[in-house]
């Protein structure tokens, strides 16, 4: 992922550095279970001298990767060069139990899960942090009237708050999937070429997982199998698509024509090279573009489950492109959305000029439930009820004077509903003497588990 886009967090866990950290920590680990066993040669003495010296430089493991073409050999020729540097010349090599009976696979698989519960970590405190903000934004604007809309069209009145509760709600089935999907990636495999432990035993395994927090896979080939990576990915995508939809929804309440609400512009912000009125979404448009690389990003995952018999590695140059773009990118997607949602513009002057722009159409529903109420049926109440909203809504499309919804229905001698009940149903909080209901079940949901 280009830098652009790269909080240091996350950009730490995927780069070599912090790769080659837990690659020393894992074969560090595995000498000292051989000692603990005390199978093969290797004594508690020399692996605590493996623990002392071992290390690593970064571009002497790329100068001898450049000679050797394999990443693995590099970096133990490198960690050996440190743990072997004052030994006197004949005597044996403390080096030479690194690696004992080990794969490349058996380093790289587990490596490459603990760096994604490194990952998964920082999203889940993202997730946590946008959840909360979500919430208290619910009860800020709790009374906020607006007016909700289906297919794009003015629908019934609502309020603001339930827009971040809708959100916040989404956003704690999204921690609950991402803490489920880093569990579920949470494991190591130190099992040899094929799965068989032919020249490990499977203490070794047992004993780096426990030390790392992982799980030992209960029965890998070579690798470890690559659902539990496309779960993962396709719970990122899950997420990614959560905020696409937040900031989807933020990008047409800021359009020009609703005007409802607007992302943070700040002071010597500009908003377009040609016209300076411009105040462009243009954060928001970001997360957008963004959710569609997460996305695409886990269908490479779902790809990479089937591999050739035991193993091979189609999906390893995959991964190290998709897995760290989606991270960072999701990551960055999350600190876009923590400061536009906390920081929010809202216009609610705009939002009740909206909810009257239709002339008093938006309370149809209800003056068909009390026609019914009357006496007549239904049909008969949709016709009444259609008819003159049909004629309000000509007048409304062609900027055309005209009376109000209400005052067609007292003008139409088949409308029997009283003034008094007609007072009651244009009052747009008479939609919502229920939505405590909803606030109450809001105030319940926590982010802390």
């Amino acid at each position: 992922m280009i830098d652009r886009y790269t909080r240091p967090e996350m950009g730490h866990i995927f780069s070599l550095e912090n790769k080659y950290a837990i690659w020393q920590e894992i074969e560090v680990l595995a000498c000292e279970a051989h000692a603990e066993m005390g199978k093969i040669g290797i004594t508690k003495e020399e692996a605590a001298y493996i623990r002392e010296y071992a290390s690593f430089n970064k571009e002497e493991v790329d100068a001898i990767e450049a000679v050797t073409n394999h990443d693995v050999i590099a970096f133990l020729t490198n960690m050996g060069e440190y743990i072997d540097k004052d030994i006197p010349e004949g005597e044996p090599k403390p080096s030479r139990w690194v690696h004992y009976g080990m794969t490349s696979s058996d380093l790289g698989d587990t490596a490459l899960c603990y760096q994604l519960v490194q990952a998964t970590d920082i999203l889940i405190d993202d997730c946590r942090k946008l959840g909360e903000i979500c919430k208290r934004r619910a009860f800020e604007e709790r009374n906020t009237l607006c007016v909700g809309r289906t297919h794009g069209i003015h629908a019934e009145p609502m309020t603001f708050g339930m827009k971040f509760g809708s959100w916040a709600w989404e956003l704690r089935r999204d921690l609950d999937r991402l803490i489920d999907a880093r569990a579920n990636v949470a494991f190591g495999a130190i099992s040899g070429a094929v799965g068989t432990y032919s020249s490990i035993d499977p203490f070794v395994e047992e004993y780096v997982c426990e030390h790392l927090g992982l799980v030992h896979d209960p029965l890998s080939t070579q690798v470890i199998s690559r659902d539990h990576h496309a779960y993962l990915a396709g719970v990122l995508a899950t997420t990614a698509a959560t905020c696409e939809r937040i900031a989807t929804e933020i990008r047409n309440l800021q359009k020009t024509d609703t005007l409802e609400a607007e992302e943070p512009f700040k002071k010597g912000q500009k908003g377009s090279s040609a016209m300076p009125h411009k105040r462009n979404p243009i954060t928001l448009e970001k997360v957008c573009g963004l959710s569609r690389v997460v996305k695409a990003n886990a269908q490479v995952a779902f790809d990479n489950v089937a591999l050739w018999h035991e193993r091979d590695i189609s999906h390893s140059s995959a991964e190290r492109v998709a897995q760290a773009d989606s991270f960072i990118a999701l990551d960055h997607m999350f600190q876009c959305l923590i400061r536009i949602v906390d920081g929010l513009i809202l216009y609610p002057e705009q939002m009740k000029a909206n909810l009257y722009k239709t002339r008093g159409l938006i309370f149809s529903s209800k003056v068909l439930l009390a026609l019914v109420d009357t006496g007549i049926t239904r049909e008969e109440a949709y016709a009444i009820v259609q008819e003159n909203a049909m004629a309000t809504w000509r007048e409304v499309q062609q900027c055309q004077a005209g009376t109000t919804f209400r005052e067609k229905l007292e003008a139409d001698p088949r409308c029997t509903v009283p003034s008094e009940k007609l007072d009651e149903i244009f009052d747009p909080w008479d939609f919502l003497t229920r939505i405590d209901r909803v606030f109450d079940r809001l105030e319940e949901l926590d982010f802390s588990a």
